[in-house]
């Protein structure tokens, strides 16, 4: 399938040079690209499709329905406020597709605007009557039987009065600081002896459940009635102010920036900067404004001026104000409303846990795919073997996120107790992990461990592992390198590659990489392994150039390319290039794409794909056919990084080459199982809207046209098991 072309003619050398000629002074022209930030919503919208999907498991809507929502508290925190901040600065600069700032946050205002009404429409019209088919009934508290409210009071009278912190806002008492996306109640209050008005703010307390759980379940056998916690307080809040009359009550909540100016260049102590700005964070611009529908006027005027925000910042929509409130609707234990639970599959030559792992790796290289294939049993084995190993003499590892209870974290520990080198590079800055990443920097130094913290101005988001070996009379190296992060919670969600081996000429590349990190080496000469921001550009560069040299020498140039977000502009252009020449691109591109698949004389060879499903898409592999009639002797690489700028220019990334033969066999397999999906596949047309292809009408059962990419994998795991 990966060797299949499309039925137009190849073009001779010739005609690849005029078109060429004709095509390359406009290339980077502003038509050819898309908005960054429209690109992200629409991937946004994609996800919100799979809440919608009747074929999707019910509480699987849910979930899709409150990652959606999720994703666009991101959106807001990350890229709005990015925005705001520029056009505040006066620095309404174009973007390569041509917009101003101010007409990018008018254009997204309009798709978010969109995308409100679409999930209130959801959980309103589609949802909510879809759970009370299935027993899961969320109840208004203003309809429920007397008795029922009269309980639900009693409960609050012992588990949520005590807490709640009502703020009153009057000359005596400033407005109180609102916290980033937390749920409020803002509430209008008049004196009836004095007919005096002031308002006060009450916070929803993050320690209780959003939805309460009634006694009767309903007429389902497994039933289930819960009632939103926020309705039950509003019920309730003559007892927070006694004595007076509330005139109105407006739900309320608030979005604030991650976005801190730093300047790297005067950062004496990364550790020390990187919990300062987390304080700063806390207090950070206000950058959205979310109500209900029909607003209290009164107190939204208050909250506009306390906030300083104007009306582009304000979101009045339908639906709910939180949608992770619906965290208690997901957990239920309800699995036939769910995915099967997926069992990943230990890889076969990893199958008998008495073998020592590192005799196995020696035999040959071994390739992973999570979460087909098991996590634990491979990656989190080869550290932990490590770290009981008498021969094993120091192991290194790079942390961007892991999970709280982290095994990698516990295995250096132990490393470091017995004796051996251990160091960890963690990665303070990682979005909104750095308050962990803090933590376990400091837990990894307390018991011996050599922390660093990664190179001044640049991020490190590489996940390579280093095990130095002693074996007879030397050393031996053995290294993991992966597209994921070294978390085993996202191990089970995220589709990430993982390469095993102890090949020299990769892990000298890895020694020198840690060098780089931990120390103050100036070496950059890579023999194998990519890295950014030293060789992974340029070298990307170099190969799809070499594609176009074999189009225009009457081969078959072929690019296929998978990875989360498409948008250096030098890439794009590259590949503009090849398209031009010749070369068949398929791009399978998960999230945002700034590249403009189908122009006439620009990009009429570039196909885009999205995958939206199941598990979120996070593996990065790259194909270059360099000329190779078996694709299986063409270049492949898996890596840390995205095409983009922040990746190949500010953040130091690896990608690792591929040469075993039974690991390009999968990674063909994945590719071209992504390639044919017409179940979780989106195609890019020109004009940046995505459509979903057809399946045709005679696919085969059990092929990834009628399974789609994740059965379709998961098939296979099972064939391998």
């Amino acid at each position: 399938m990966m060797n299949s072309q499309p039925s137009d003619p190849v073009h001779t050398h010739e005609a690849s040079r005029l078109r060429d000629e004709q095509a390359s002074p406009s290339l980077s022209d502003a038509s050819n690209f898309i908005n960054r930030d429209l690109s992200w919503l629409s991937f946004n919208r994609r996800v919100l499709d799979l809440a919608m999907d009747p074929d999707v498991p019910l509480l699987e809507r849910v979930r899709f329905l409150m990652i959606s929502a999720s994703n666009l508290d991101e959106f807001f925190m990350k890229r709005m406020a990015l925005l705001r901040r520029r056009l505040s600065s006066n620095l309404d600069l174009r973007s390569s597709d041509g917009m101003t700032v101010r007409e990018r946050i008018e254009r997204c205002r309009e798709a978010v605007d969109a995308m409100f009404r679409v999930q209130a429409e959801c959980w309103s019209k589609q949802l909510l009557p879809a759970l009370a088919n299935e027993g899961i009934r969320i109840e208004r508290y203003a309809d429920l039987p007397e008795h029922e409210r009269r309980a639900l009071d009693i409960w609050y009278d012992t588990n949520v009065f005590p807490i709640m912190t009502p703020l009153a806002v009057d000359p005596g008492h400033r407005f109180p600081f609102i916290s980033n996306l937390s749920e409020n109640l803002g509430v209008l209050l008049v004196d009836p002896q004095t007919e005096e008005q002031s308002f006060a703010r009450l916070k929803i307390p993050d320690v209780l459940p959003r939805l309460v759980q009634l006694q009767d379940g309903g007429d389902h056998p497994r039933g289930v009635r819960l009632v939103p916690l926020d309705q039950i307080i509003e019920a309730n809040l003559q007892d927070v102010f006694p004595g007076m009359q509330i005139i109105a009550v407006l739900p309320f909540r608030v979005t604030r920036s991650v976005v801190v100016e730093q300047d790297d260049d005067d950062i004496e102590d990364l550790l020390e900067h990187v919990e300062a700005e987390l304080q700063l964070r806390r207090f950070a611009e206000p950058v959205r404004l979310e109500v209900d529908q029909s607003p209290s006027a009164p107190i939204l005027e208050l909250l506009m001026e306390e906030l300083q925000l104007n009306a582009e910042a304000l979101y009045a929509h339908g639906g709910l104000l939180e949608y992770a409130d619906l965290q208690a609707v997901v957990d239920l234990d309800r699995p036939e409303l769910k995915h099967p639970v997926w069992r990943p599959v230990v890889p076969e030559r990893l199958r008998d846990a008495e073998k020592d792992i590192f005799a196995v790796i020696r035999e040959r290289d071994v390739f992973v795919h999570h979460p087909y294939d098991s996590f634990s049993a491979s990656v989190e084995r080869f550290i932990a073997a490590a770290a009981h190993d008498p021969n094993v003499l120091a192991i290194k590892q790079t942390l961007y996120r892991t999970s709280r209870e982290s095994p990698f974290v516990e295995h250096l520990i132990h490393a470091a107790q017995e004796g051996k080198q251990v160091a960890c590079l963690v990665e303070l800055r990682a979005r909104f992990d750095e308050d962990k990443n803090v933590r376990f920097a400091r837990q990894l130094e307390k018991h011996g461990v050599h922390v660093a913290y990664g190179l001044v101005g640049l991020k490190t988001h590489c996940k390579a592992s280093l095990v130095v070996r002693r074996e007879g009379d030397g050393l031996r190296c053995y290294t993991h390198l992966g597209t994921g992060n070294y978390h085993p919670g996202t191990a089970q969600l995220y589709t990430d590659c993982g390469l095993l081996t102890c090949d020299p000429d990769i892990t000298n590349d890895v020694v020198n990489l840690f060098n780089h990190l931990t120390g103050r080496s100036r070496n950059r000469d890579y023999r194998q392994v990519l890295v950014a921001p030293d060789t992974m550009r340029d070298r990307f560069i170099e190969l799809i150039g070499r594609e176009i040299q074999v189009a225009r020498a009457g081969g078959r140039g072929r690019i296929i390319a998978k990875m989360n977000a498409i948008e250096d502009e030098a890439v794009i252009v590259k590949l503009y290039e090849a398209s031009c020449a010749g070369v068949e691109v398929d791009l399978i591109v998960r999230g945002f794409c700034t590249l403009r698949p189908g122009v006439p004389g620009v990009s009429e060879r570039i196909r885009v794909r999205s995958i939206v499903g199941r598990f979120l898409e996070h593996s990065r592999i790259f194909f270059f056919g360099n000329g190779a009639e078996d694709p299986l002797d063409g270049v492949w690489y898996i890596g840390s990084g995205d095409w983009m700028s922040r990746n190949l220019g500010m953040r130091v990334e690896s990608a690792a080459p591929v040469q075993d033969r039974a690991a390009r066999t999968r990674l063909q397999r994945i590719l071209d199982v992504c390639l044919r999906d017409r179940q979780r596949a989106w195609l890019l047309k020109r004009d940046g809207a995505y459509f979903k292809p057809t399946p045709p009408d005679d696919a085969e059962t059990g092929s990834p046209e009628a399974l789609g990419t994740f059965l379709a994998l998961c098939a296979d795991a099972q064939a391998r098991a």
